[in-house]
C-alpha cells in the first residue's frame, strides 16, 4: 500500500525531494557530461570533453609500475594508508612543482583523489551559504558546480588574451564589499585557461596576488595544464611567490593519466592540517595503490620526456584545429592557446551555441556551450573546442561539419529575417563585458 504522506512531502518523481538539505538544490549535471553520452559514439566527432589522449602514454611504462608495486610493495599497495598521502609520492611531487618555480615541503602537500576532490575539500572548508567566489568568466564547468552545491555565489571577472584583467578584480571586489558581502577567495586558472586557452601574464600574477594580498582574499590556484606548453613555458605558478596566500592543486591526470585519479594541494600548514582531516573525512585516504605506481614510474620512467611527448601531440592537434578553423570558418574569431587542451571560439551576435547543439549532434560533430562555463547562464554566443582527444584528420572533420552546422544556422535566420535570432543573448552575457574580446 502507498504511503500517501511520504509522497505528498516528495514529487511526482521523487518521494524524498523535501528531505533532501537545501545544498543539494546546486547538485546539476554539467553540460560537459551530459554531452558524453551522445559524444562516445563513433560516428560522432568529439571536440567537447577536455580528455587525455592516453594513447600517446607507452603502456609498458604503466604495467611494468603496477607489476613491480604488486610484487614488491603488493600488501602495502592493497591496504589502507594515509590521509595526507605517501611520503615518497608526496617527496616527488615537489620535484614536479620546482618545474614551475615552487619550493614548498612536502610535508605540507595532501594527496587526493584527483585535484577536482582537492577543490572540493576546500570548498567545504571555506564556503558558507551566501559566500561568494570569484572566478575568470568563462571558468571550470565542474568548479562551479561544487561552489553552488555549497551554496556559493560566483563573480565572474572579466578576462582578456593576457588573462584576468586585474583592474577588473579591483572593481569587483569594492562592488562586493560595498554590498556587504563576503568573498572567501579567487579561483583561477592562470595557465592555458580552461575553458578560455590564455595563459596570464607574469605581470598580471604579480598584480592579481597583491591585490588580493592588500583585500586578505585566499588565492585558489588551480593548474592541471602548466607542464603542456607548446613554444614556450607559461610564467611561473602563483605559488612561487606567495606561500601564505596561495593554495595550489595540481594534477597527474593531464601528463599522466586521469584513471588513476591523483591530484594533491599544496596549502599552507594551517589549512593543510584541516585538508588532511576533510580528506580523512570524506575518503578515509587516497587509494594506495594509485598512489605506489604513479610513485613508482617516476622513479623508474622518463617522466619528463613523456611530458615532452604529450606536448608534441597536443601541440600538432591545436595547429590542426587552427587550420581548420581558418579554412571553415574564416569569419569567426577564437583563442590561440600556447599550452593545454583548449580553443574558445567567439560567434555571430545572431547564434546562440546552446540552441544549436542539437543540429550540431545531427551533423556527428559535439563541441561544448559556452554557458557551461558561466554560473549566470551567460556565454551563449561562444563555444568551447577540444583539442586534446581527436586526431588532426578527425579535428578537420569535425570543423568541416560545424562548419556545415553555423552556416545553416545563419540561412535559417536569414531566411526569417526581421524575426530577430532565435534566442538572443543580452549584451551582460557576452565573454567579458566592458573589456576586449579575445581573439
Amino acid at each position: 500500500m502507498t504511503n500517501k504522506g511520504s509522497l505528498q512531502a516528495g514529487n511526482n518523481l521523487d518521494p524524498w525531494y523535501h528531505h533532501y538539505a537545501e545544498r543539494a538544490a546546486g547538485l546539476k549535471a554539467s553540460e560537459v557530461r551530459a554531452l558524453f553520452a551522445v559524444a562516445s559514439r563513433p560516428e560522432v566527432v568529439s571536440l567537447a570533453g577536455g580528455m587525455p589522449f592516453v594513447a600517446a602514454l607507452p603502456h609498458d611504462l604503466v604495467t611494468n609500475a603496477m607489476s613491480k608495486v604488486m610484487s614488491e610493495q603488493g600488501a602495502t599497495a592493497l591496504q589502507y594508508g594515509s590521509g595526507q598521502g605517501i611520503p615518497a609520492l608526496r617527496e616527488q611531487i615537489l620535484d614536479v612543482m620546482a618545474l614551475e618555480g615552487i619550493r614548498a615541503n612536502a610535508d605540507d602537500v595532501v594527496v587526493t583523489t584527483g585535484s577536482q576532490h582537492a577543490l572540493e575539500l576546500v570548498s567545504k572548508l571555506f564556503l558558507n551559504p551566501g559566500d561568494v567566489v570569484l572566478s575568470e568568466g568563462p571558468s571550470y564547468v565542474t568548479a562551479m558546480v561544487i561552489f553552488r552545491s555549497y551554496q556559493a555565489d560566483v563573480d565572474h571577472v572579466p578576462m582578456d588574451e593576457d588573462g584576468m584583467i586585474p583592474e577588473a578584480l579591483r572593481e569587483h571586489i569594492a562592488r562586493l564589499k560595498a554590498g556587504g558581502r563576503t568573498i572567501k577567495f579567487l579561483y583561477t586558472i592562470p595557465s592555458f585557461h580552461n575553458p578560455a586557452g590564455v595563459t596570464l601574464s607574469w605581470a598580471r600574477r604579480l598584480e592579481i596576488l597583491e591585490i588580493c594580498r592588500s583585500n586578505n582574499i585566499l588565492v585558489l590556484e588551480d593548474n592541471p595544464y602548466g607542464l603542456l606548453y607548446f613554444d614556450r613555458p607559461a610564467p611561473d605558478a602563483m605559488r612561487s611567490i606567495e606561500r601564505e596566500g596561495v593554495v595550489y592543486l595540481g594534477t597527474f591526470s593531464k601528463t599522466l593519466a586521469p584513471g588513476f585519479r591523483v591530484g594533491w594541494a599544496l596549502a599552507p600548514h594551517a589549512i593543510r592540517e584541516k585538508l588532511v582531516l576533510a580528506n580523512e573525512a570524506a575518503v578515509l585516504s587516497p587509494s594506495s595503490f594509485s598512489q605506489l605506481v604513479i610513485s613508482e614510474y617516476l622513479s623508474t620512467a622518463d617522466w619528463k620526456g613523456q611530458i615532452n611527448t604529450f606536448r608534441d601531440v597536443y601541440h600538432e592537434r591545436k595547429n590542426a584545429m587552427l587550420a581548420a578553423l581558418q579554412e571553415y570558418l574564416p569569419e569567426l574569431t577564437w583563442t590561440n592557446p600556447n599550452g593545454g587542451f583548449y580553443v574558445w571560439v567567439t560567434l555571430p551576435d545572431r547564434l546562440d551555441s546552446k540552441g544549436m547543439l542539437p543540429r550540431a549532434v545531427k551533423e556527428l560533430v559535439a563541441y561544448t556551450p559556452g554557458t557551461a562555463f558561466f554560473a549566470d547562464g551567460a556565454g551563449r554566443q561562444n563555444m568551447r573546442l577540444s583539442f586534446c582527444y581527436p586526431t588532426p584528420e578527425n579535428i578537420r572533420v569535425g570543423i568541416r561539419r560545424l562548419a556545415t552546422v553555423i552556416r545553416g544556422e545563419l540561412d535559417l535566420l536569414d531566411t526569417f529575417a526581421g524575426t530577430g535570432s532565435l534566442a538572443p543573448a543580452p549584451d551582460s552575457e557576452r565573454f567579458a563585458a566592458g573589456a576586449p574580446n579575445i581573439s
